[in-house]
């Protein structure tokens, strides 16, 4: 197959290097990608969410499937207009997209078809919306309907905070278009957990779960961020929660989505809130996250184009039984440049990624990165390595990771110091889910 893959991040070389190990992957191209991608892919210098340029790349070159890994591409519909060239897609139409793309639509969804998660008011009115913050309390939870790259979510801890973050969201300052409407939700107390499932618009089949650390400093402390790094298995699974996830979540999505005539197909992204041992959704993505594709990736045995192309084909029934995990523990330290998730430098050096990359069970995946004409590798955005690695516990996987991280010689960028802190302490094995 010629498989075209769209996305720059670390999800993408995450997909990058397992889609280029099929043996039915005879040419692997992504647009626009990045140095570590170009390792195992021809990089294009076309914009993911160019969607003129990548259909016509894809009809030109005569590519067979094409795996989209970000929300943009996908919510502005870029698999609709290559599936009407009668190319074989990875995600989800632009209207099953909503499901990311409008936090509105999705609670909406959540509320007709009794799937558990907080209570909510939809607002384009400043002062209705202060009303609903002063009827609820603190602490509340103000997010933006559309997409805001991960950071359009404030959890305030005053109705002050919040009634600001509101007229700030609405009046356009700092999200601009995708915060003309609010969702204001009750604040869910409780331990955050990703489940993942593949969809084919008929049929699913749930993935395995992981944990994301989304604020900036050690200890859940700073702003929120795209993401910092995260673990898998997510150590309080067990087959129970994951029983209870896919019949109250999973399954009632999948089946709400059909009945509202956008049926899924795509990889479903759950975002959980687990509180008093009942999962309650907090948010569905319609991609693999970042930075938990990379530590699902680590994780997954079987051939992922496969798998993938399963889905697109609606027939995901044929691959089921070739899904499984392996037993150890996957962990991800993203490393960012300083400054982030705020202002920071660009085009700086980063040296010995390859003493990192070449350890065992370890795998540095490229984020933010290009390659200049000297050799040098240097920084082009916030979030630039995620180094990750296997291990027997968490614990384990945790400590090669970080032993990585401190081969890279980066002085511009800096890491947390403790993803799966959660669970390392622990010293054991998570059961495999």
């Amino acid at each position: 197959m010629k498989v075209l893959l769209i996305g720059s991040g670390g999800r993408e070389h995450a997909l990058a290097w397992r889609l280029a190990q099929s043996e039915k992957c005879d040419e692997l191209y992504c647009a626009p990608g990045n140095a570590g991608i170009a390792e195992c892919a021809e990089c294009l210098d076309i914009a993911a969410e160019d969607i003129e340029k990548v259909t016509a790349f894809a009809v030109e070159k005569k590519i067979d499937f094409v795996v989209i890994g970000p929300e943009g591409p996908l919510v502005a519909g870029v698999a609709d207009t290559l599936r009407a060239k009668n190319i074989k897609v990875f995600g989800p139409s632009a209207a099953a997209a909503q499901l990311e793309g409008s936090k509105g639509f999705m609670k909406d969804l959540c509320a007709k078809y009794n799937i558990p998660t907080a209570a909510y008011g939809r607002f384009t009115d400043l002062e209705e919306a202060k009303e609903f913050i002063r009827k609820t309390g603190a602490p509340i939870v103000v997010k933006t309907d559309g997409l805001a790259a991960g950071k359009g979510v404030i959890i305030a801890q005053s109705v002050k905070e919040a009634e600001a973050a509101a007229a700030d969201m609405l009046s356009g300052a700092s999200f601009g278009a995708a915060g003309t409407e609010i969702v204001v939700e009750e604040f869910l107390d409780g331990e955050e957990l990703s489940f993942f499932a593949l969809a084919d618009g008929k049929d699913y089949v749930c993935l395995t779960s992981a944990q994301d650390h989304k604020r900036v400093g050690d200890g859940d402390t700073g702003l929120n961020t795209g993401g910092m790094g995260a673990y898998s298995p997510a150590h309080m699974m067990n087959p129970v929660l994951g029983q209870m996830i896919d019949d109250t979540i999973i399954k009632p999505t999948i089946d709400g989505m059909a009945a509202e005539g956008c049926p899924f197909a795509g990889v479903l992204f759950a975002g959980i809130m687990v509180v008093n041992g009942v999962p309650k959704l907090l948010e569905h993505n319609v991609r693999f996250g970042d930075p938990e594709c990379q530590v699902l990736l680590m994780r997954l045995e079987g051939d992922l184009l496969d798998i993938l192309y399963a889905c697109a084909d609606e027939n995901l029934g044929a691959v089921k039984d070739k899904i499984f995990w392996r037993d150890e523990s996957a962990l991800c330290v993203v490393m960012a440049a300083y400054g982030y998730p705020g202002a920071y430098k660009k085009d700086t050096e980063i040296r010995n990624i390859n003493d990192a990359d070449t350890m065992p069970a370890v795998k540095i995946f490229h984020a933010g990165t290009k390659r200049v004409t000297d050799g040098r590798i240097l920084s082009t955005g916030g979030r630039v390595l995620g180094v990750s690695a296997l291990g027997e516990t968490i614990a384990d996987a945790q400590a090669s990771a970080y032993v990585a991280v401190d081969k890279v010689n980066w002085p511009d960028g800096f890491c947390r110091r403790d993803i799966g802190w959660r669970a390392a302490g622990e010293k054991k094995k998570v059961a495999v889910s």
